[in-house]
């Protein structure tokens, strides 16, 4: 007995270097309308998604702040001059950024709205793996290749061999999969296991790309939350708020950052029927002007994001922290 407490104490608990919380931006697709033509439209949803990977957001809502009531990205864009489909289009460059360049091909098929992705910045998020690169987990689209009864499907994930996982699922599936330790080097497969889309964040602290949700109103943004104790910290981004200087964050499980658009978030507020304040900051826990003493007169959104979540990673920690210590 003696002996076993001592190993008992000698054993130290795991270190748990995963990363338990989440930060989502929510923002207007009518941005886009404020592009001159397709290729700045384009490059405009580019610099979102790169400003959104920089900061590890683990997740996109376009709101409507115009009526259109766009909830999925099926559709097509009408031309500029037309107001429409800005949400759909926004939403479509951001699913197509945010998925690795092998997989493309079977989940994008050729569409107007992606036109120009091509030309666009890479993420180069860390779910986006070279070839030869080694790394515990991969994206991957599960092959339609027969196979014997009891044994897993096989998925294409980038790499020289194809991957034997554990499960048998359906064709065209985008899967996230564990790559086993010990491989076969001789072995004409790898083998390895489906694991959630949040294994890689929640158990090894990587960042994994971000989701995208279409929300038909602002209010949606909040009643149609994918976590089932929903945004626990909301966050308000106004020239009009409070200045960011003494704003100080409580503990938070799922944070949410929400910008307005070109008439900030009060369009938003006067557009969306469930909302009968005019008042955009009763809203949120925080209302927030995050670049107080601006030297323009307007600061745009893909400038909004970035100048925010730049003046914010920091508080984010501090709040983190005060978990993990507690």
């Amino acid at each position: 007995m003696l002996e076993m407490l001592e190993k008992q104490k000698e054993e130290k608990p795991k270190e748990d270097k995963g990363r338990h919380y989440t930060v989502s931006v929510a923002l207007p697709g009518s941005i886009l309308n404020n592009a001159q033509s397709p290729e700045l439209r384009t490059y405009l949803a580019g610099q979102i998604a790169r400003a959104c990977a920089i900061f590890c957001v683990d997740e996109i809502v376009v709101f409507d702040e115009e009526g259109e009531d766009s909830r999925t990205v099926e559709g097509q864009f009408d031309g500029i001059g037309k107001k429409g489909q800005a949400c759909v289009q926004l939403a479509r460059i951001l699913q197509y950024l945010e998925c690795p360049q092998y997989l493309r091909k079977s989940f994008f098929p050729k569409h107007q709205d992606l036109q120009f992705a091509g030309l666009l910045n890479p993420l180069d998020s860390p779910h986006h793996v070279r070839i030869d690169e080694e790394s515990e987990y991969r994206e991957g689209v599960v092959l339609a290749r027969p196979t014997k009864p009891g044994k897993g499907s096989f998925v294409n994930c980038g790499m020289r061999k194809e991957v034997q996982i554990d499960k048998q699922l359906e064709s065209g599936l985008r899967v996230t999969v564990q790559l086993d330790k010990q491989q076969n080097p001789d072995s004409k497969i790898q083998k390895g296991t489906v694991v959630s889309s949040n294994h890689p964040r929640t158990v090894s602290g990587l960042y994994w790309g971000y989701n995208v949700r279409l929300a038909s109103c602002l209010s949606a943004v909040f009643a149609e939350c994918p976590f089932k104790e929903g945004y626990d910290l909301s966050i308000g981004t106004s020239e009009r708020g409070t200045c960011v200087d003494q704003a100080t964050l409580p503990s938070f499980s799922h944070a949410l950052i929400v910008f307005g658009g070109l008439q900030g978030l009060e369009a938003g507020v006067d557009a969306d029927p469930n909302l009968e304040n005019t008042d955009p900051s009763v809203l949120f826990d925080l209302y927030l002007n995050t670049c107080p003493i601006q030297g323009s007169r307007t600061i745009r959104t893909e400038e909004a994001i970035l100048i925010s979540l730049s003046v914010l990673r920091p508080r984010i920690d501090e709040a983190v922290r005060k978990v993990l210590g507690s």
